[in-house]
């Protein structure tokens, strides 16, 4: 093989890998500013494909007027060039997009993603180009023609799949997202500019001014935060496979927050027990059951969404050193419930495994099953549908509860509902205890379904019968707050779950405001 074909394929495989890469990386620069819902992502791949079009066809027509092989390289330097740029131009807009939540605005929202968005408009539209023009410049014969384009097309496949694979499984959780983005960059340039002086010789050193100017604004402008905190002192930041994760410490308080951070997931006072929040609700489930029901019957726990512990804390406090089993699908969130948490109860047996897999494959039955995965718009549907709650209901004992932490707008009761209906077709009883308080735009509600027939003055009646403190401190708001779930709707089920399209309901409410 030449050294012509050589480089030039080498720029055709480097280019799939880093269109591929980039794309993935593009997530994760995303997701600590707009999550990583369904949206974010049609909306990425949908402009990535559209780059690539584009691409395809202007560098079909390129390579015919210009069928030169240091046009090739100039493409691949520029696309590489400009991707190098992308971390440094991202993050005013992204920034900007902060005030967007916090305003609840939708058009700076949009506006925000949109731009980042389009930030990869002329590189990746460069990356598309080279397939076709390498096509170009490498057939000398109709004959060979297929052969060639083929052989292009695979090896830039080839190239795609390695950027697929490797930011996500090595590069992104070793050196993170910038840095991604930066060595793709680099890899990518070094073989242009290799093509540019074999091609070109001196008339390419020009071109030394890209990684030159790279260079200079790493050190000028050196990695810091990925993302200032909204308010409280950040005590820890990282990214993980499935997660970006931030530690906060808010007084006496640890929150933990999670990607686009406008819910907290965990939070941690060493100073009390309960905290404020959805967490403390879950305590009383099992109370729904009927008189007379004791602490002492609550025997067993699992958790599915165990994020950093706070559940199994408060259980443990409230009911001694029980069984509990957390399942939670990122080790890294346990590693930060243990360091930051103190998630070290020695009763506790925390699981870095999907929740229905945990579940399924779990030889214990608990009297209290919770489940706190239900983060919009983070919903993995199959934890929603009534195929997964009859493996929740098998689960339990005889007297076993289920208590889910379901989200809702002022106004928008969709999601609640669903998964109440969901639940109503497994269980004989539901109930919500709804957590609404003047000026809150997005309320928590504790749904809760009895394995045996119940009522709902069941509650009120195993109120007045605790002894505990703040068991009884919690209770009595939850009876002011109780309802039975009386009109059932819609069923997920794992065939049809359309839990994606309640959810973009739901953001759209909070998102407007209404």
């Amino acid at each position: 093989m030449n050294i012509r074909r050589l480089l030039i394929l080498l720029v055709v495989f480097f280019g799939g890998v880093t269109s591929l890469g980039v794309e993935l990386s593009a997530s994760r620069l995303l997701d600590p500013f707009f999550g990583n819902s369904l949206i974010i992502w049609a909306v990425l791949i949908g402009m990535v494909l559209l780059y690539l079009t584009l691409g395809y066809y202007i560098g079909g027509k390129w390579a015919d007027r210009r069928p030169y092989d240091r046009v090739l390289y100039q493409i691949a330097a520029w696309a590489a060039f400009l991707l190098g740029l992308v971390p440094f131009v991202a993050r005013p807009v992204l920034a900007w997009s902060l005030r967007g939540f916090a305003e609840y605005s939708a058009g700076i929202l949009a506006g925000s993603l949109l731009g980042v968005v389009l930030l990869f408009a002329v590189p990746i539209t460069l990356l598309g180009c080279v397939s076709p023009f390498a096509i170009r410049l490498l057939v000398t014969d109709v004959q060979s023609a297929g052969k060639t384009a083929g052989g292009l097309y695979a090896l830039s496949t080839v190239g795609s799949l390695v950027g697929t694979f490797v930011p996500v499984l090595v590069l992104i959780p070793a050196i993170g997202t910038r840095n991604t983005f930066f060595l793709l960059s680099f890899i990518l340039l070094a073989v242009s500019l290799a093509g540019l002086f074999w091609s070109m010789k001196a008339k390419a050193l020009p071109y030394l001014l890209m990684p030159l100017v790279l260079i200079a604004l790493i050190l000028l402008f050196p990695a810091g935060l990925i993302k200032p905190v909204e308010y409280g002192e950040l005590i820890y930041e990282g990214e993980s496979p499935y997660n970006y994760i931030q530690v906060v410490q808010v007084g006496d308080e640890v929150w933990l927050r999670l990607n686009e951070g406008q819910g907290v997931h965990s939070i941690y006072n060493p100073n009390s027990v309960l905290v404020g929040g959805i967490w403390d609700y879950f305590l009383v489930a099992p109370y729904f059951n009927n008189p007379p029901y004791s602490a002492d019957q609550v025997g067993s726990l699992a958790l599915i969404g165990l994020a950093a512990g706070t559940v199994p804390k408060q259980y443990t406090a409230v009911y001694g050193p029980i069984p509990i089993d957390g399942a939670e699908i990122d080790p890294e969130i346990l590693a930060a419930g243990q360091k930051y948490f103190d998630m070290n109860e020695p009763n506790l047996n925390a699981v870095a495994q999907d929740g229905r897999y945990f579940l399924a494959n779990s030889p214990h039955k608990y009297d209290v099953i919770a489940i706190d995965a239900y983060r919009p718009p983070y919903i993995p549907f199959h934890l929603t549908t009534r195929e997964f709650f009859a493996q929740v209901r098998d689960h339990l004992t005889d007297n076993g509860v289920v208590a889910i932490n379901v989200g809702r707008t002022r106004t928008d009761w969709s999601l609640v509902n669903a998964l109440a209906s969901t639940l109503k077709a497994v269980f004989p009883n539901v109930y919500t205890v709804d957590l609404a308080t003047p000026g809150s735009d997005l309320i928590n509600v504790l749904v809760v379904a009895t394995k045996q027939p119940t009522s709902l003055d069941n509650l009120a009646r195993n109120t007045e019968l605790m002894t505990n403190p703040l068991l009884r401190q919690v209770a009595d708001s939850a009876v002011l707050r109780a309802a039975e779930f009386t009109t059932p709707g819609l069923v997920f089920t794992d065939d049809k779950a359309p839990v994606e399209q309640v959810v973009h309901g739901l953001i759209l409410s909070f998102v407007t405001g209404n």
